[in-house]
Order: structure tokens, then sequence, then C-alpha cells
């Protein structure tokens, strides 16, 4: 049985092969592993060999026990935010460079995808992996600190972000703060606004998400 630093929700390649691509799934403040793991079950069919891994982030969340929190956002601190967001990164990378080995894939064949503070996560450790990921997959997020990330920046994978333009719980303008900064820093961005949406991930952008992992990853 494959371990790994986080408890995760596997989802199996349809072909039961050997995974030919892994795609990692951030969950959302409060949620869990499972929850995101719809979005692989709606994914599956149309990436047969790939393996979809679901984490929960590493600690219980302070605003809902049942759920867990890559780093607490209750602070007003921006800067203990930022440390604390550090952390959880440091977990991620260690999932990730286990998932690679555990499964013997090249750094190419990952793509990383979050949702809310999965996406902000996702974004600042993909970003700073010395070997670069496929590509990374990003709705309702932001860039947590761009002062460290543009210093820390070392790989470029291919990077696709989207947002509703009703999101009450991280505004919209995050997505246009994050293009225009990323693009500076010399990244391919690709952004998706959803009208009428708000913090969730509609049918829309589960097949844009789609179309773009099977472009970049077969």
């Amino acid at each position: 049985m494959t371990s790994y630093i986080l408890n995760c929700t596997s989802v199996h390649p349809l072909s039961k092969s050997k995974p030919r691509q892994a795609i990692v799934l951030c969950h959302g403040y409060g949620g869990d592993g499972k929850d995101i793991s719809m979005l692989a079950m709606n994914w599956q069919r149309f990436l047969p060999d790939a393996i979809f891994l679901c984490p929960n982030a590493p600690e219980t969340c302070v605003d809902n026990p049942q759920g867990y929190q890559w780093f607490d956002m209750t602070s007003r601190n921006e800067d203990a935010i930022f440390e604390k967001s550090l952390i959880a990164e440091k977990k991620l990378n260690i999932f990730l460079d286990q998932v690679i080995n555990n499964l013997q894939l090249e750094p190419s064949k990952l793509a990383l995808v979050g949702f809310s503070q999965g996406c902000m996560i996702s974004i600042q450790a993909g970003l700073k992996r010395k070997e670069q990921i496929n590509c990374i997959i990003g709705y309702s997020g932001k860039v947590i600190n761009k002062k460290n990330l543009i210093e820390n920046i070392n790989s470029k994978p291919k990077v696709f972000l989207m947002h509703g333009a009703n999101d009450t719980i991280v505004s919209p303008t995050y997505l246009l703060e994050a293009k225009e900064y990323l693009n500076k820093c010399g990244l391919k961005i690709k952004t998706k606004l959803f009208n009428k949406c708000e913090h969730s991930i509609p049918t829309e952008g589960v097949s844009l998400g789609l179309a773009f992992l099977k472009k970049n990853l077969l």
C-alpha cells in the first residue's frame, strides 16, 4: 500500500493499467479530498490512464472541524497567513514528490488542480518547484504573496485560472490581478470569468478544465 504524507482519496485509472498521468486535486477551505474527488469522477473516463489523488489538507479547519484547511485564514494579519501557507506548501511539495516517486512518473506527467484555498496553494507550490510539472488549473483563488512568489519562481508550467464573476468569498478581481502579475513573471496564463457564478465550479468550468488537461497531458 502506497503511503503519503497527507491522507488522500484516490481514483484509480479506468484502464486498470499503471498510471501514465497523475492529477492532484486540492480542495478548498473546510473541504476534504472526498469533496473534490467529484471532479475526478467527471474527468476519469476521458483520461482513462490517469490516477487522481485528492489529499486532505494538513490541518483540521478552524471554522469546520469536519473538514480541513491548508492554512488558517482567520487571522487579519497577512504576514501570519503567508507564514502558515509556507508550511502547507512544504507539505504539498513533499506529497507531490511522493506521487512522482511512487508512481515513477516524469514531473511533466503531473497536473495540479485547486479550488479556492486549494488553488492558492497550488499556484504557490507549483511555480516554486525546481522540476516543472505539466500544468496548473485554479478555480476561485488568488496569489497569496506576490513578492515572495516573484523571487522564488523556479518553473513555468501552463496555467489556467477560472473564477465566478459573482464570487463574494474570493473576489474575482484576484483573477485579473493574478493574470497581470503572472504574465509579468513570464508565464503563459489562460483565464475565464463565469457570469452569474458564485464561489463554485460551474459545469462549464469542469468541461474547460478537462479540455485543458487533455490538451496538455495526453
